[in-house]
């Protein structure tokens, strides 16, 4: 009996578990990837990252180039000893003069590379196709940086050695200690801008602390195939150090320095004398220093008087042809309070400093452009200074098919010259800085022969893909292009800068 009853407990026992365990393999899993579940996943993965590359995207592309560089010459200016047309009898006329240019522009290749493994080729099988995959995210990450190239691209413009800083000594504004503070100032062209301020994997406008800010000076990058290219970053050399003494617990340091041609932005160095580091980076030529800098590059770490402004491995892009002084219109504004800067100031429904450049443009080559590219800070400025910051002159629309539903807003997108009425469009341009306007024409004018494309890129390659031979387990890809950009009429862009917030 002892044995029997044993056994009916033990029977009764094992019912109750596996009644508990039917009970719980059938409940709802606690986790998306636990449990006798299906997985509800979309393929393919959503590319979230923007391709912006509006110059590329309208600049003519044509093929042909052959040698090293393209090259093309210009007659730039008749009669230009300015002899009066008038004639005697029976006389001949006097004998004109005219001026010609020579222009070249060397090819660079661009282009940059992405991989797959074996392994990860497999796993992403039914899901998505990684090879085609890496070959368009090579072919649009190389089209971004192209884009930077073609707006910023600096082979031959040296910035040189920025004047010394001169320094304000102000009793109240700041935090900063009693003692003497040592100043320094590099310039930046349009690619170190956006390194420091913020071109992260090529997210334009995520801004970088200055904690962690580089200002990059020589760069040695490493190769897909293990070799290193080394090229300049795109700054001036550093400013010789100026210094002042601060007393009291509450001073604050207007720096500022000479506006640099072609820099669309500064970057400043302050400490004691010798242990600079990097404290601010401005798009005007000044700063006003409140407190004792965050940063941890230090000034020493950029070689002295060495200028790191052109890269070989660069074409001259739009901005920097227009601060050549080929003709072109190169406006930097004041350098007003340190700090502080020169702004954008309003007319009559107008702008000045734009009607400035505008003027400029007729009086010289008897021209206008169709297109001003800026910063959408910039935009909004312009906005605000032609309808009033506090103007009740705000559009509405009312859609009729919903009556419900009122769209308010103002935007001043196009601006019209004061000098012929041409109408002239204002874009925001994701890689413009804040401090920096570009004027583009994109018609040659009229009185202007031989020049079907005013601007182009000229290319001795198009975009073309390379899988090159397996070494490893991975299936590698290339993108590239073998390029320039040539700008056949420089009167017909200008630059607007140093223009403060």
């Amino acid at each position: 009996m002892s044995s029997l009853n044993e056994t009916l407990e033990l029977v009764k026992t094992a019912q109750k578990t596996a009644s508990a365990e039917i009970a719980k393999a059938f409940t709802q899993p606690g986790s998306a990837t636990t449990g006798l579940q299906g997985y509800d996943l979309e393929a393919p993965a959503k590319s979230l990252y923007p391709v912006l590359t509006p110059l590329r995207n309208k600049i003519p592309r044509r093929g042909g180039g052959i040698a090293t560089q393209a090259n093309w010459k210009a007659i730039t200016g008749v009669n230009t000893t300015n002899l009066r047309a008038g004639v005697s009898e029976g006389n001949r006329g006097g004998v004109i003069s005219q001026t010609t240019a020579e222009y070249f522009a060397a090819y660079r290749a661009i282009g940059l590379e992405n991989n797959v493994t074996f392994e990860a080729d497999y796993a992403a099988q039914g899901f998505e196709d990684l090879k085609a995959l890496a070959v368009r995210q090579s072919l649009e990450a190389t089209m971004i940086r192209e884009e930077m190239l073609i707006l910023g691209g600096n082979t031959s413009l040296a910035y040189g050695t920025p004047v010394t800083p001169t320094l304000v000594n102000n009793a109240s504004g700041g935090t900063l200690a009693a003692q003497t503070w040592s100043v320094i100032v590099v310039a930046l062209g349009l690619q170190a801008y956006w390194d420091v301020a913020g071109a992260n994997n090529g997210r334009v406008g995520q801004s970088l602390s200055i904690a962690s800010a580089v200002v990059p000076s020589s760069i040695t990058r490493t190769n897909a195939d293990g070799s290193t290219d080394t090229f300049n970053g795109g700054i001036s050399a550093k400013s010789a150090a100026a210094t002042v003494t601060t007393t009291g617990s509450t001073s604050s340091i207007g720096a500022s320095t000479t506006a640099v041609t072609g820099a669309v932005a500064y970057a400043w160095y302050w400490g004691a004398s010798g242990s600079e580091v990097l404290g601010a980076v401005t798009t005007v030529n000044s700063v006003l220093i409140t407190a004792a800098a965050t940063g941890t590059q230090t000034a020493a770490s950029i070689t002295s008087s060495t200028d790191f402004s052109t890269s070989s491995l660069d074409f001259d892009g739009l901005l920097t042809i227009a601060s050549k002084g080929l003709g072109s219109q190169y406006l930097a504004l004041g350098t007003g309070t340190p700090g502080t800067g020169t702004t954008l100031t309003a007319g009559t429904g107008r702008v000045v400093e734009i009607d400035t450049m505008l003027a400029n443009f007729w009086d010289k080559y008897r021209l206008q452009p169709n297109e001003i590219h800026m910063s959408f800070r910039q935009f909004q400025k312009i906005t605000n200074l032609v309808l009033g910051s506090t103007n009740p002159n705000v559009m509405f629309t009312v859609n009729p098919n919903s009556p419900e539903v009122v769209v308010a807003g103002r935007n001043v997108g196009k601006y019209v010259s004061p000098i012929n009425g041409v109408i002239i469009d204002l874009i925001v341009h994701p890689n413009m800085p804040p401090g920096t306007m570009f004027f583009n024409t994109t018609q040659a004018p009229a009185y202007v022969q031989g020049i079907p494309d005013i601007v182009r890129v000229r290319t001795r390659r198009e975009y073309y893909q390379i899988e090159w031979p397996l070494r490893t387990r991975r299936y590698e890809y290339g993108v590239y292009a073998d390029e320039v950009l040539q700008h056949y009429f420089p009167p017909a862009i200008g630059v607007l800068t140093n223009i403060a917030n």
